[in-house]
């Protein structure tokens, strides 16, 4: 008996002899087993991911709401005028402007729209003893020019008490002369670039490269000198004369303005309103410039005051961030629609 039950196999889940009842409870058990592995592996990597998900989302929040914050700041330095000059200065002291590159509309320190808002800051402010225009320009608009020349006028008579004296840094030309006519002195340095008092308008002409290539030029126009100066079309004649007319206009106004300016200071020689320019030690013999100086020596010398304050206004964060986003550009686009390719009197 012994010997018959050590020859029997065991009966188990796993024996083959066992009966179907026997093995089925373990096998339902592993199979479950596995299944409620699975579904907590997934149960797992959802809640991983709406995790992810979650923390986006925060992320793209307080991006968003710092974004917001940033331009609201932004406008609220635009409104407040923070980017510019601080308003009025209690303590004595000379002011600053100063027009540096090419003088136009449109931004920069060479605008009309920035020039002369900076003026009237610094000659109303009480504590400004005058006003020390440094300028840097090879010249530019007309129109800009005229209107802060015209406002320096104005503020020197409103002001009798304030001078102004412009000093030259590496070029005072055309445009820039222009404006430095008005002031109470010009000071330059020995190697500055001054003068250049005349006017151009410059363009190009395509009609002979149109003709060699074949390609045809279809310009309708409503009134007979509206495509004036086009420079896809043969110039006309009559167009040239009175485009000349124009300039020499202009030209007179410029004449006249440095005269008014100069006064007796002017010695007047044949080429002095040619357009020719002169080194600063030349321009002071000839009357255009009063002296040498810089900055720091007519704020110490002539005004008598050396703590300057700088009034220039400068480009703040709204405008850099909307022309970062093409507003100037799309502006400059609206404008050119309406202009047309007419080239333009300019001072330089």
């Amino acid at each position: 008996m012994d010997k018959d039950m050590e020859n029997t196999p065991p009966i188990g889940p796993e024996s083959p002899g066992a009966p179907d009842g026997a093995r089925a409870p373990a096998a339902g058990v592993m199979a479950a087993g596995r299944t409620g592995n699975w579904e907590r592996d997934v149960l797992e990597k959802l809640a991983l991911e709406a995790l992810r998900e979650q923390r986006a989302r925060r992320r793209w929040s307080i991006f968003f709401k710092l974004a917001f914050l940033a331009l609201a700041c932004i406008v609220l330095w635009r409104v407040l005028g923070l980017g510019n000059a601080a308003s009025e200065v209690s303590t004595t002291h000379t002011a600053l402007i100063e027009i540096d590159g090419q003088i136009s509309s449109g931004g920069g320190s060479g605008d009309a729209d920035s020039v002369i808002p900076a003026l009237n800051r610094a000659f109303s402010d009480s504590g400004s003893v005058g006003v020390i225009l440094r300028i840097n320009s090879p010249g530019g608009s007309p129109v800009q020019a005229g209107m802060i020349n015209d406002e320096i006028k104005r503020l020197r008579a409103e002001y009798p008490k304030k001078p102004l004296y412009v000093v030259v840094d590496e070029m005072c030309a055309s445009g820039g002369y222009y404006i430095a006519a008005a002031a109470t002195k010009i000071f330059v340095n020995k190697a500055s670039i001054v003068g250049s008092i005349g006017v151009l308008m410059d363009g190009f002409g395509f009609t002979g490269l149109m003709d060699k290539v074949g390609v045809e030029r279809r310009l309708l126009t409503a009134g007979e000198n509206k495509g004036f100066l086009d420079p896809f079309s043969p110039q006309s004649e009559s167009q040239k004369v009175y485009a000349k007319e124009m300039l020499e206009e202009i030209h007179q106004q410029f004449i006249q303005v440095v005269r008014e300016g100069r006064g007796k200071r002017l010695k007047e020689t044949p080429e002095t309103f040619s357009g020719l320019f002169w080194t600063g030690s030349k321009a002071v013999e000839m009357g255009l410039a009063d002296g040498f100086g810089t900055v720091d020596s007519v704020a110490r010398n002539e005004l008598k005051v050396e703590e300057i304050v700088d009034y220039t206004e400068h480009e703040n964060l709204s405008e850099r961030f909307l022309k970062k986003f093409g507003a100037s550009v799309g502006a400059g686009a609206w404008q050119s629609m309406w202009s047309g390719s007419h080239a333009r009197p300019s001072l330089r």
